[in-house]
């Protein structure tokens, strides 16, 4: 049995993502923590599209590490510093994430664990 998606045509969408997901019984779930954009080595990216770059990278390792790639994804929560931010994210985002489209919330945050880190993606993956 597939994942549901769930757009109903009275709440309109002003994005690429899907307002509601709906699991069959029996999914296998995967929470991947936030994830930030450092490299392999820890350090953290300058600039807002190479953190993003690396956050989407680091999303994908962990999947692939359950045997689950980008198109598992059926949640997002997106932590951005600064809201000039927004369109960078959306851009790099589009390079993995293709439709059907995950359930998505993206907030504007005062911070995150460091003053260098300007973005975190949190995500649900599920699969048979």
């Amino acid at each position: 049995m597939p994942v549901t998606r769930h757009n109903p045509k009275t709440v309109p969408l002003s994005g690429k993502y899907t307002h509601g997901v709906e699991l069959p019984p029996g999914q296998r779930v995967l929470y991947v923590s936030g994830q930030v954009g450092t490299d392999a080595k820890g350090k953290v990216a300058s600039g807002i599209e190479k953190q993003c770059d690396n956050v989407w990278k680091n999303i994908g390792a962990v999947l692939k590490s359950a045997g689950m790639g980008y198109a598992d994804i059926v949640k997002a929560n997106v932590y951005l510093t600064d809201s000039r931010f927004i369109g960078a994210y959306r851009a790099m985002r589009d390079k993995y994430i293709h439709d059907p489209f995950p359930a998505s919330t993206l907030v504007i945050v005062s911070g995150l664990a460091s003053p260098d880190m300007l973005v975190e993606v949190e995500v649900i993956a599920a699969r048979p």
